[in-house]
């Protein structure tokens, strides 16, 4: 709010104080701090209405509570409540979301069912590591105060009015396609439908994200305008057959409104989440200017778009959907309106086959365009982006648009009658070869590429230079390539931390002395924890423990490990056990210590050289990356501000 404040406080001064020869200047002078101003009261609105407070510790008891959402997880075993409860102690009600295995699972668990079990739940886990993924921020704002999993049987305690008909639907139609379709055809094909992927495998979905074909399985852009295009053009053909409509109504209105409908159905259908309403709405916004007759696809639409979007869920502009949605729509204006793809699209005397050629020529520069576009994105979220996502795309994304939804629909029409299986054949057929292609592109060499976590100030080098790109027209669009040639000469020079340490002191991760593996101080069977420090350090081969490493001496209790680093010996000491230490030994080895990792509260004695990274400081700190050759720490703490997602305490797991 203090930013808020003094941008407010300087658009008032520049108002009435401000005079000059140049009124357009004045007026951007006032407009830019005031909108700095409004977005950081929407902003602050936003957190503290929908804001909410996490747990604030570890909580095992039996809990009571009405059952808001379910989603099952075939790929995974077991199904996912959101449940509206009050947890004792906390004298508030609140949401929490719960694991259920397949066995504690049962159809009665639906929508405003009253459900009482014992639990264990956690307070939402802030970044492990600094740049890693906040779940702690994405839980405030979706209203979730706890996360965790049932420890014994379910008892429905009331059926309650049966989940509302839009639920019980969507779970219908996911279980019917499903039924149709075996394994991970019919995973995707529900996810299409009706947004739930539950039942893809994790190999699947790993095989489509480094193929760059993972925005294919959740409901976006693509899907929510296929849906809206079809209606249109459904209808406005159909409509056109009248002579009478044709020469009495304006079909392209009549047109606009029935795929506005099937939409906003879709987007209802799909569960409303934020992408897809923003997808919706953007669509609306292109449907309605066909409507008025004006450019469908421009700057202004796009910038109304975002305008809205960001009024309604501001914390969005931080988030790699909002961010990849519109730097690909952006792309993809900027490119529309570039005179050679303009030449290479005119119309002209020439034969079908020239024709084809011309049109898979500019597919594949919009498709290597967009990955450009969205490749610094994905690489500052994710810490990887796929290589060969441009030219996936160019064939999956007309089959799963031209072929893959018109014959499911057409399927799912079918069944009604109970001629459909012939049509799911096919659809079975198309979506193998989609994942046949994903699982194709994904094992070439070279079709992943990693790095360490990108820092902001190389990100906001590309997103200049991107929005330059897409803003401007004209000889003056490429100097947004200066700022992007800077961001990329960045990510070459850009190496991983010598040391990642979890908020819990738990988990420390050493890069530089193995080529293909990351040494680790202990063993995890948590996929959580391995994934994130392998992408953290920017690796695609596996953890090694620390105490299979010749170079390393560990005990019970600690490992000791000697590293070389800018030109000088760095002396590792790493806490792994609990048993008790005689102070006096701990104190002489931490004064022959650089630096000193541990989960446990080490005594005052213990002072080695440099850092003593124990439960005190990292319960302050949250998980930390050093580089020793600059003698640089990274700490999550610097990353959160005071918000109220974060608070001081070990984020380990």
């Amino acid at each position: 709010m203090i930013l808020a404040c003094l941008a407010g406080s300087l658009a008032g001064a520049i108002f009435f104080r401000a005079r000059g020869d140049h009124p357009f200047l004045r007026q951007a002078a006032i407009v830019l701090p005031l909108a700095v101003a409004v977005g950081c009261g929407s902003i602050w609105a936003r957190s503290q209405i929908v804001g909410t407070e996490p747990i604030e510790r570890p909580w095992i008891g039996a809990i009571e509570g009405r059952v808001v959402s379910r989603e099952v997880q075939p790929a995974r075993d077991r199904a996912r409540l959101v449940l509206a409860a009050d947890l004792p102690g906390t004298g508030r009600s609140t949401r929490v979301r719960v694991n259920l295995s397949d066995e504690q699972d049962g159809p009665g668990l639906v929508a405003g069912a009253q459900v009482g079990f014992k639990a264990r739940l956690m307070p939402p886990a802030a970044p492990m590591f600094p740049g890693g993924y906040d779940f702690a921020r994405t839980a405030w704002f979706s209203g979730l105060a706890a996360t965790g999993s049932a420890l014994g049987p379910v008892e429905l305690i009331d059926p309650g009015p049966g989940g509302g008909w839009l639920a019980q639907t969507k779970a219908g139609l996911s279980a019917h396609i499903r039924e149709r379709l075996d394994g991970a055809p019919g995973g995707i094909a529900a996810a299409l439908a009706t947004g739930d992927r539950g039942a893809i495998g994790e190999q699947d979905a790993q095989a489509m994200r480094d193929a760059g074909l993972a925005h294919l399985l959740s409901i976006s852009g693509l899907h929510v305008s296929a849906v809206i295009g079809a209606g249109y053009l459904l209808a406005i053909r159909l409509l056109a057959l009248s002579p009478w409509l044709a020469l009495r109504v304006r079909l392209p209105v009549v047109a606009a409104g029935v795929g506005a409908l099937a939409g906003i159905g879709y987007t209802l259908l799909t569960g409303a989440q934020v992408p897809t309403v923003r997808s919706c709405i953007g669509a609306l916004l292109v449907l309605f200017a066909l409507a008025l007759g004006r450019q469908a696809l421009s700057l202004r639409t796009l910038a109304v778009a975002a305008f809205l979007v960001l009024l309604l869920w501001p914390e969005s502009i931080v988030g790699p959907s909002f961010q990849m949605s519109f730097a690909a729509v952006l792309a993809l204006v900027a490119l529309s309106n570039a005179e050679p793809l303009r030449a290479l699209l005119a119309p002209r005397e020439e034969g079908w086959i020239l024709r084809g050629a011309r049109y898979f020529v500019a597919m594949l520069l919009t498709g290597v365009v967009i990955e450009l576009a969205l490749m610094p994105i994905g690489l500052y979220h994710f810490h990887r982006a796929g290589a060969y996502g441009a030219l996936a795309n160019v064939i999956a994304i007309p089959l799963t648009t031209m072929v893959i939804m018109p014959l499911e629909a057409l399927a799912l029409l079918l069944d009604t009658a109970g001629l459909g299986r012939p049509v799911w054949w096919l659809v079975d057929a198309a979506i193998s070869a989609v994942l046949g292609l994903a699982h194709w592109i994904s094992d070439q060499p070279g079709a992943v590429r990693t790095l360490p976590a990108m820092g902001g100030g190389a990100f906001a080098l590309f997103v200049a230079g991107g929005l330059w790109l897409g803003l401007w027209s004209g000889k003056v669009r490429f100097w947004g390539l200066v700022p992007a040639a800077l961001g990329t000469v960045s990510l070459l020079l850009l190496k991983p931390p010598d040391l990642l340490i979890s908020g819990d002191g738990r988990h420390v991760g050493i890069t530089g002395e193995l080529e293909d593996e990351l040494l680790v101080l202990r063993e995890t069977r948590s996929e959580y924890v391995s994934d994130n420090l392998l992408e953290l350090a920017g690796m695609e081969g596996a953890t090694r423990p620390l105490e299979t490493w010749p170079r390393a001496r560990c005990s019970r209790e600690f490992c000791s490990v000697v590293l070389e680093r800018g030109g000088r010996r760095w002396t590792l000491l790493l806490s792994r056990g609990y048993d008790h230490v005689p102070e006096r030994a701990l104190a002489a080895a931490c004064d022959r210590t650089d630096i000193v990792v541990s989960e446990r509260w080490l005594p005052w004695s213990c002072r080695p050289r440099w850092l003593k990274a124990d439960r005190r400081l990292l319960s302050h700190t949250g998980g930390m990356t050093i580089d020793l050759a600059r003698g640089e720490v990274r700490t999550v703490a610097q990353e959160q501000g005071r918000h109220g997602w974060w608070r001081a305490r070990g984020s380990g797991r």
